[in-house]
């Protein structure tokens, strides 16, 4: 009897592990796979009917997949504060706005060019969230929320009343095209936009994978955790959470400016608290906390802001009787029911969705 039991279980044991192994290495190369197919985008004239109006790399195409690269790359530094620090800000759209504002601002009224706008806007962006973030950390938990939101709207406010005639109002301001490259006017040169959204989004991973894994980031995951216990092991979290503030509101200000050429003006939207509320639905729906979490977020976001924009406004929404018809004709409507219907199928966000399925294969096996 002893001998014969290793020889019963032997085969289970070994069949085990077989397909979550397999599920697992699948998993592990999904980013250089995605990098890969973001890279060839331009080149490919494959169409996707549902998914994008025309071929991959039309004009149209690309320039929905570069708002959907700057907004998961945005999402992705906003989870330095919200998931990596714990620090839950309703004002991230503010230093989103501030390089874009600061840029165009400076392009117009200055007569620089672009290249030294945008420095000058990133440091503006810096600048704004260094004081900014020294006043708001000052306190902390909901009251570190609502400073946040006051300067937020304070800035959407400051926007909209067009002081000086600087900032355009509810209309925005559009950036005149003799101020900008020529490689950057004009729909022929979508794909140059498309390559610097792409840079964005990649820079902004590896600054953010670089920080997190750093001696400060460790830190940053202390005070998450129990911020009381960090202060008890002699260091200072204000330091380290205005650090995170800061880096955070860079990596925003650097997105301004991008959107900044893919819209052709800054945009009073940009400005306002809800902008700030979808960083945050993007950041649960993808997986707060996570590496790619974030990221997967954000993209699906805006590709589901646009297209179900589209699909409300269709002639077979249209069609429906009035019951169906006026829920359907409203995007806010149907992208909110998606979100409900992903926190409540996947908690812990799509990104966790690799871990549900090795368990399932698990369990099976």
């Amino acid at each position: 009897m002893t001998t014969a039991t290793p020889t019963r279980e032997e085969p289970r044991v070994q069949a085990a592990p077989a397909p979550a192994g397999q599920l697992r290495r699948v998993t592990r190369w999904w980013p250089a796979a995605a990098l890969a197919a973001l890279l060839a985008a331009p080149y490919s004239s494959l169409p996707l009917p549902g998914l994008l109006d025309g071929p991959i790399g039309s004009a149209g195409s690309l320039q929905l997949l570069a708002l959907c690269l700057v907004f998961g790359a945005l999402a992705t530094g906003y989870d330095l504060l919200l998931g990596r620090t714990g620090l839950l800000s309703f004002g991230h759209a503010l230093y989103f706005a501030a390089g874009s504002y600061a840029t165009d601002v400076i392009m117009i009224e200055a007569g620089l060019p672009f290249g030294a706008a945008a420095v000058l806007g990133l440091l503006f962006g810096i600048a704004l969230a260094a004081l900014l973030g020294s006043v708001s950390l000052r306190v902390s938990g909901i009251a570190f929320s609502m400073v946040t939101l006051a300067f937020a709207q304070a800035g959407s406010i400051l926007v909209e009343r067009d002081p000086g005639g600087v900032t355009g109002g509810e209309e925005g301001r559009a950036v005149p095209a003799d101020r900008l490259p020529a490689s950057l006017v004009g729909i022929e040169h979508t794909v140059n936009l498309y390559w610097i959204a792409l840079a964005y989004l990649v820079v902004t991973v590896a600054v953010v994978h670089w920080a997190v894994r750093s001696p400060t980031g460790r830190v940053w995951e202390g005070i998450k955790e129990n911020e009381r216990r960090v202060e008890v092991l002699g260091l200072r979290p204000y330091g380290f959470k205005l650090t995170a503030f800061v880096l955070a509101g860079a990596l925003a200000a650097v997105g301004g400016i991008v959107h900044l050429l893919l819209t052709g003006g800054a945009t009073p939207q940009t400005t306002t608290s809800d902008f700030t509320l979808s960083l945050l639905v993007m950041v649960v729906l993808g997986g707060s906390g996570s590496r790619w979490g974030p990221l997967i977020g954000g993209v699906l976001y805006t590709w589901a802001d646009h297209r179900l924009g589209d699909l409300a406004g269709s002639g077979s929404v249209a069609g429906l009787p009035s019951v169906l018809r006026v829920p359907l004709s409203q995007p806010l409507f149907l992208l909110g029911t998606l979100f409900v219907v992903v926190v409540y199928l996947l908690p812990g966000g799509v990104a966790r969705l690799p871990q549900r399925l090795r368990a399932a294969a698990r369990k099976r096996s």
